[in-house]
Formats: structure tokens, sequence, C-alpha cells
């Protein structure tokens, strides 16, 4: 499933669909062959009832999944611009500090701000960073701010806003962390999957005249329904393959650190 978030997202797409309507309408067609449609018709009073209840159950629980992850899928993003808009404030706001402070400050800054973007947002990718497993450059850039010279800050006011920043960008950082990959459970994974098999089985029970109307019918339900579930799976992915969260505020702060 990795390699699948890599590609193009109208090719990944295209391969999930492929693959779950191929078993969907081979299991039609085994149906089919084995109950005629006269036999299939007379199941077509109760099945509609329970696919009705069912289908409002399952399409209410799918929406949910998927305002969730959406929900999360922006809020990396915009964690993830926080951080970088806040390592900016802090390289500006070090500009106020005496020397050698103010280039320690933005040494520090810098440093850390190419770490996330070539370094960390690789390793979330591949899913191998957790809070405690970083690179030690927040850490760092805590301690060299705490063991500046108080002669350093030229007021109180400068030094307040200045830890303030700097607790910021820490609380933003553990957020886009935690806001990684694989947020949704193991168990919501497999009511939605099992959801979606006994939808697609349901439509086994009816035996439409027309054959050919009833695997367009099974292949457009599938295709929607693998499509939704394809989709909450790269939502539930926000820093890994083809749309993974842009890291263009990253560049953006490191090319306005560079031009100072």
């Amino acid at each position: 499933m990795q390699l699948l978030l890599e590609l193009w997202p109208p090719v990944s797409f295209f391969i999930v669909s492929a693959i779950t309507t191929t078993f969907a309408l081979t299991g039609l067609y085994l149906v089919r062959k084995k109950y005629p449609a006269e036999v299939l018709k007379e199941n077509h009073e109760v099945a509609a009832i329970i696919f009705n209840a069912f289908g409002l159950f399952y399409g209410v629980m799918l929406a949910f999944v998927v305002f969730v992850t959406w929900n999360g899928y922006s809020d990396a993003t915009k964690d993830l611009q926080m951080e970088a808009n806040l390592a900016d404030d802090l390289f500006h706001i070090a500009q106020a500090f005496h020397e050698p402070a103010r280039t320690v400050m933005q040494k520090g800054l810098h440093d850390y701000v190419t770490s996330v973007q070539n370094d960390e947002l690789r390793r979330m990718a591949q899913g191998e960073i957790e809070i405690h497993s970083s690179t030690g450059l927040m850490s760092g850039l805590i301690s060299t701010f705490y063991h500046l010279d108080e002669n350093s800050f030229p007021n109180k006011e400068i030094y307040a806003e200045a830890l303030s920043r700097l607790n910021n960008l820490a609380e933003y950082r553990r957020l886009r962390i935690f806001s990684g990959n694989d947020t949704v459970p193991g168990v919501v994974w497999l009511v939605l999957l099992v959801g979606a098999l006994f939808t697609v089985c349901f439509n086994y029970l009816f035996g439409m005249k027309n054959i050919k109307a009833q695997y367009l019918i099974t292949a457009t339900l599938t295709v929607t329904m693998s499509q939704i579930l394809f989709l909450i799976f790269v939502l539930d992915h926000p820093f890994t393959g083809a749309s993974r969260i842009s890291a263009d505020p990253l560049r953006e702060v490191l090319n306005v650190m560079e031009a100072k």
C-alpha cells in the first residue's frame, strides 16, 4: 500500500479501483452462474429493506471517517505552516540580540529548519520518527537559548517574547509529529473494510434480468467505495507519498534566512 502512495494519485486510484472491481465482478459472475435471476428475485423484498438500512449506517460512518481524516490532514498542514512561521519570527527577533548571541541563535534556527525539511519530513514519510527520536536540534536550540548571557537581550520584553515563540515552536513540532502517519485505528479500518465487503456482496442477492446492468451497478458501487477508502488511507498519511503536505513553507523560510 505504501507503494501506491508514491504513485501519481490518478494512477493509484485506478489501480485500486481496477483490482477491487475485478474481484467484485468475479464474485457476481460466480453467483449468477449458480443461481438464475428467477431464484434471486425471491430475495428482493427482504434484501432491499436490509440493504437500505445497512447502506445508510455504513454511509454515515464512511462520511464521518472522511471528515475526521480530512480535518487531521488540514491540522497537520497548519502545524507545519505554524512551525515554519515561528522559526521565521524567532530568526527576525534574534536580530535584536547582541553579538555573539544573534549569530548563535540564527544559525541554530537555520540548522533546525534545514533538518526538519531534509531529515525529519523524510523520516516521517517512512514512518521512522517519533517525538523522542528527533535529531536533537530542537533540544539543542532550547538549551542554547537558556545559556545565552542575559546581557545579550536589550530588554526583558524581547527575552519574554523570544521565549514564548521558542516554546510555541517546540509545541507545533510535537503536534506535527503527533499528526503523522496511521492516525486511524486498526479496528476502524476493519469495520470499514468488512462493511465495504458486505455492501458489495449484498448486490449478489438481487437478480436483475439485464445482467449487464447489474454488472455496471456493481462496478460503479465498488469503484466509488474503493476510491473513498483509498482517500481515507491517503489522508491518514499526510507526510507520505505524492499527496503529502508540501514543504514549501520551510523552503520559503530558509530562503529568507539565507538572504540575510
